[in-house]
């Protein structure tokens, strides 16, 4: 087992054991119960073997072992029923329509260390009062080790991908040979042909996530829960590659959990959304939260009726009613992005809508001034991306020419006529001055969300949805509109392009700040140039002066943009981490990876020229999206660009 951390030390533990498990793909089953501040149901991961068992065992080498010391046996009083589930989407992408398939599980054991209060009868799952068994199950047996915290664990089980009709097309008949196949192994063979379909075949990649998702459950595996981490083990399997590549984990959020918050919103009807909070969404379900586990996912979220879900997800869902009072909202994405990405919101959210047509139709053609400057250089090449395979938008044709993506605005009803004011014609001035300045948006849609007085920040980025503080709202178009770039250019630096160490977080806010005031700028198509410059100047002083304060009255060791130095991106044999400095309080409040990262930035477009400059961020967006980098990526390409400053 990995080494306890104490949770109130000041550095966040990344858990998961990513080098022998890699999840790639999530399927969230959940319903929201605002009575008692829960969010219960299950989660169904999908597995590939890891990179640092692949290079062991083909070495020969043991692979990871551990050891539960205490166990305790909970057995089933009667088997579990598999939740109808009948989601459809009104995306025009999205063409397969999911049914049920309802049978009944295995009745198994699950293992659970002493400490566990996971006893509750949840939905769908009934189970006896658990009794104890002290057993020695030795040292043999391979764990994997998710990230988890605040979570009452009910049952692991392992899934039976077999059942699903249809599913025998991704069984090789080339290692089929004689009646000695293992089950089990054909279990895995069919996860790894499905995880590991080209990206054409999206669709029907989905479809069959769908499907096995609902498959019943062939047998109980064993469990632990510890402060930051969730230890899955099967007995008697010792290796990554035999593990259960299909599990599904039954479970319920606490409601002192710490990666949603239960409030009000400002017309005083319940909600809950995810805050971006240090531990992620490790809260939420259990998951690998290390950069590097980028993995895809879909969710049905049930709620009574009169409350909307708005979550990361290409599609823009409409609620489905599967009986009275209750209705399920289905969301998905296909491109591999990291858990802590993430994000949920539901409420009473009404949806924004503009009043004047004939005005909405001026702005998009207003804006539509769109080809980057000298976008010329790279657009109609044929560039090959460097990430895993997606169904990529820099390689889809009328992706690259699409200046402004859908958008919707939601917020409380008593905030709907502010947002109308300033928010809803805001939002295409900025996607095109976005477009204009980098290229292909990263992503298809986009929500706004306002959400409620509680929240600690000016907004917040999530594939496919930003959320925006009501702060923003009164400050007219200039505080409205920057926050809006802002949270916009986290599409490309954040997102699509991420930090592979936490620690170097100014590679997200560093270029989100700078970018910003390039942004606005374009989206003010009614300032001259000259007004323009002295606005980004004031900002800049002002910035200076925040930053100035901020480091005479700040610990030294966290004003630092690369605390752990030579180290950064390093991961220890198993993939388990540590965010230096991630759970120290104060480092919330701390603005000074946002303002050094933005001074870095600045001073090196005044060095190489601005124009320069920027056709290097395009050409660095082109070359890197879809991937993790550390600051020696952005730098050597830029010199490389730019050989004159070496």
């Amino acid at each position: 087992m990995e080494k306890q951390l104490d949770p109130m030390k000041d550095d966040l533990p990344l858990m998961a054991n990513t080098s022998y498990m890699l999840v790639k793909h999530y399927v969230l089953d959940l319903d929201v119960d605002f009575k008692g501040k829960v969010i219960e149901g299950s989660i169904v991961l999908f597995f590939e073997t890891g990179s640092q068992y692949r290079k062991t065992s083909s070495a020969g080498k043991e692979c990871c072992q551990s050891q539960f010391d205490e166990t305790c046996e909970m057995k089933a009083s009667e088997p579990c029923h598999i939740p109808m589930i009948n989601v459809s989407t009104s995306s025009s992408e999205m063409e397969y329509n999911y049914f049920a398939i309802s049978g009944k599980e295995e009745e198994g054991t699950s293992d659970e260390n002493s400490n566990h209060s996971n006893h509750e009868q949840a939905s769908g799952i009934s189970s006896s009062k658990d009794h104890c068994d002290i057993e020695n199950h030795g040292n043999k047996d391979f764990l994997v080790v998710l990230d988890c915290c605040d979570l009452s664990v009910l049952k692991v089980e392992e899934v039976d991908v077999t059942a699903v009709s249809g599913i025998e097309k991704f069984t090789r008949p080339a290692k089929l040979t004689g009646v000695s196949q293992k089950l089990e192994n054909l279990r895995n063979q069919i996860v790894h042909e499905l995880v590991t379909l080209p990206a054409d075949r999206w669709k029907e990649q989905l479809y069959y996530f769908t499907h096995c998702s609902q498959a019943p459950g062939c047998g109980e595996l064993l469990f632990s829960t510890g402060t930051w981490s969730l230890e899955i083990r099967k007995s008697g399997i010792q290796t990554p590659a035999d593990f259960p590549h299909a599990i599904r984990i039954w479970y319920k959020t606490k409601p002192e959990g710490r990666s949603v918050t239960w409030t009000t919103d400002q017309s005083g009807r319940p909600c809950v959304y995810t805050i971006g909070s240090p531990i992620n969404n490790r809260a939420l379900f259990p998951c690998q939260e290390p950069p590097i586990a980028l993995s895809t996912w879909q969710a049905s979220v049930r709620t009574a009726a009169g409350f909307v879900v708005l979550m990361s997800g290409e599609n823009s869902a409409e609620p489905v009613q599967l009986r009275e009072g209750i209705l399920s909202w289905y969301y998905y994405v296909s491109m591999p992005m990291p858990a802590s990405t993430f994000t949920i919101a539901v409420g009473c959210w009404q949806e924004v809508k503009q009043q004047s047509f004939k005005q909405t139709g001026a702005i998009e053609t207003n804006t539509e001034f769109s080809l980057p400057s000298s976008q010329t250089d790279f657009r109609w090449h044929e560039e090959i991306c460097g990430h895993v395979e997606y169904p990529c938008r820099f390689q889809n044709p009328a992706a690259r020419l699409q200046a402004v993506i859908p958008y919707r605005v939601f917020a409380p009803c008593c905030l709907k006529e502010s947002c109308e004011e300033y928010l809803l014609r805001l939002i295409p001035q900025c996607l095109s001055a976005a477009y204009a300045t980098l290229g292909t948006h990263p992503f298809s849609r986009l929500d706004v969300l306002i959400v409620p007085s509680n929240f600690s920040s000016l907004g917040m980025a999530s594939p496919h949805i930003i959320f925006l503080s009501q702060s923003v709202l009164p400050g007219g178009s200039h505080l409205c509109g920057t926050r809006l770039c802002h949270e916009i250019a986290h599409a490309w630096f954040g997102l699509a392009i991420g930090a592979r160490d936490w620690t170097e977080e100014w590679i997200s806010e560093g270029f989100a700040t700078f970018l910003e005031d390039i942004f606005w700028a374009r989206a003010q198509q009614q300032l001259s140039h000259h007004e323009i410059k002295e606005q980004q100047e004031l900002k800049a002083l002002l910035r200076w002066r925040r930053l100035r304060d901020e480091v005479q009255n700040s610990e030294e060791e966290l004003q630092v943009l690369r605390p752990k130095k030579e180290s950064t991106g390093e991961l220890s044999e198993s993939g388990a981490s540590v965010v230096k400095y991630g759970l120290k309080a104060e480092k919330i409040f701390m603005q000074v990876h946002y303002l050094k990262g933005y001074f870095l930035l600045r001073s090196l477009a005044r060095t190489i020229g601005e124009v320069s400059y920027l056709a290097s961020l395009r050409k660095f967006v082109v070359k890197f999206h879809g991937q993790l980098i550390l600051s020696q990526d952005f730098l050597s390409m830029l010199l490389e660009d730019v050989p004159k400053q070496k």
